[in-house]
């Protein structure tokens, strides 16, 4: 599962900044903390320092070799890495409404009467988590993914519900 996205550097020294994709940067983030990457060949990546700058994680990061990256030209060859965990190391959600990205994107979406409306591509994060609906006909349709807005799920029958407010498929 992606937990981050590897963005710019930041200064001179090696660290990069990280796009957070997870609801515990803390833990997933923590320095000794492992992280497979896509693609594969620039890691696994090992956190060897972490801290906060206005708002934005920046990361230390050891290579596949052991060795801290230490500069922003080394730093910058990672950008766009995604930082994976595996998915067995994820640990249960308490919360029943509650889901990893991993157990929507597949998921048919259908209409309140059962009519499909498409599959769930991806979700994005953008302030309020958006589902990307693939339709039928070709397109994608953005969802917000809110339970007024998609009442059910149902991960044992392959499916979830969209209820769209008036205008939504539409757009």
């Amino acid at each position: 599962m992606v937990v981050g996205r590897i963005g710019r550097p930041h200064g001179v020294r090696g660290q990069v900044t990280v796009e957070v994709r997870t609801d515990d940067p803390d833990l997933r983030f923590a320095p000794g903390a492992t992280l497979l990457t896509e693609p594969a060949d620039r890691g696994p990546l090992t956190v060897a320092d972490k801290r906060w700058h206005s708002g934005t994680l920046l990361l230390a990061l050891a290579g596949p070799d052991g060795q801290v990256i230490t500069d922003r030209e080394a730093a910058d060859a990672l950008r766009n890495t995604r930082l994976l965990v595996p998915l067995e190391e994820l640990p249960e959600l308490e919360d029943p409404d509650s889901f990893y990205d991993h157990q929507l994107v597949g998921l048919a979406a259908v209409l309140p009467d059962g009519s499909p409306l498409g599959e769930v591509t991806a979700v994005r994060h953008e302030g309020t988590e958006l589902l990307v609906v693939r339709r039928p006909e070709g397109g994608e349709l953005l969802v917000p993914f809110v339970s007024a807005i998609v009442p059910t799920v149902d991960l044992a029958g392959g499916r979830l519900v969209v209820d769209p407010p008036e205008g939504l498929l539409e757009l």
